[in-house]
C-alpha cells in the first residue's frame, strides 16, 4: 500500500487542481453571461426609446410641418444609434465611448424637440393626450435605460473582480477572458442641461 501512497497523493493533487480551475473558468463563463444579458437589456431599453421616437415624431408632424430641422434631427440621431451594433465580448473602450455618444445625441434631439414643439411653437399640443402619453413613455424609457446601464455596471464589476484576481488573473488570461469596460457618461455630461424658453 506505501508504494501506491505517491500515486495517490499526486492523482488527488491533480484532481483538486482540475476542479479549481474549473471552477475559475465556469465562475468566470457564468459573470461573462451576466454581463452580455446586461448588455442585452441596454440595447433592449434603446431599442424601446428609438419605436417610441417614431411615433412621438409623426404625432409632432401632425401639429408641426415646418419643424423639419428638428425633426430630421431626431431621425438622423436615431438612425445612428440603430445603426450602431457592439459585441459585448469583444467591445472596445473606444466603441463603447461612440456608442454611447451616439444614444446621448438622440437624448439631445428629443430635448429639442420636446421644448421647441409643445412650448415654443405649440402650445395646443402640451394637451394632445397621445403626445402626452408619448412624452411620459419616453420619460420612463430614459429612467429605463438609466436602470439597464446601471445594471451593466453591476454585472461587470464581479467579473472584472473575478478575472483580475490571483490566482484567476493566470487561468483567465489562458483561457480568453479580458476585462470589460464599464459604461460612462459621454464627454459634457456632468454639466446642467439648459432650458430656454
Amino acid at each position: 500500500m506505501r508504494k501506491f501512497l505517491p500515486w495517490i497523493i499526486g492523482i488527488g493533487i491533480v484532481l483538486i487542481l482540475f476542479v479549481w480551475i474549473k471552477n475559475i473558468n465556469n465562475t468566470a463563463v457564468k459573470l461573462n453571461q451576466n454581463v452580455e444579458e446586461a448588455w442585452g437589456n441596454v440595447e433592449t431599453a434603446y431599442q424601446r426609446r428609438n419605436d417610441l421616437i417614431g411615433n412621438l415624431v409623426n404625432t409632432v408632424k401632425g401639429y408641426a410641418k415646418h419643424e423639419r430641422e428638428t425633426l430630421e434631427a431626431v431621425i438622423q440621431a436615431r438612425n445612428t444609434a440603430n445603426n450602431m451594433k457592439i459585441d459585448p465580448a469583444t467591445m472596445t473602450p473606444e466603441q463603447l465611448q461612440a456608442y454611447s455618444q451616439a444614444q446621448a445625441n438622440v437624448s439631445t434631439a428629443l430635448r429639442q424637440l420636446q421644448l421647441n414643439v409643445t412650448v415654443e411653437r405649440y402650445p395646443e399640443l402640451k394637451a394632445d393626450q397621445s403626445f402626452l402619453k408619448l412624452q411620459d413613455e419616453l420619460a420612463s424609457t430614459e429612467n429605463q435605460i438609466l436602470t439597464a446601464r446601471t445594471r451593466f455596471n453591476e454585472a461587470v464589476k464581479p467579473y472584472n473582480t473575478h478575472i483580475s484576481t490571483f490566482p484567476n488573473s493566470i487561468f483567465a488570461g489562458m483561457f480568453g477572458f479580458q476585462k470589460k469596460e464599464y459604461f460612462k457618461s459621454v464627454e459634457g455630461a456632468e454639466k446642467p442641461v439648459k432650458v430656454e424658453f
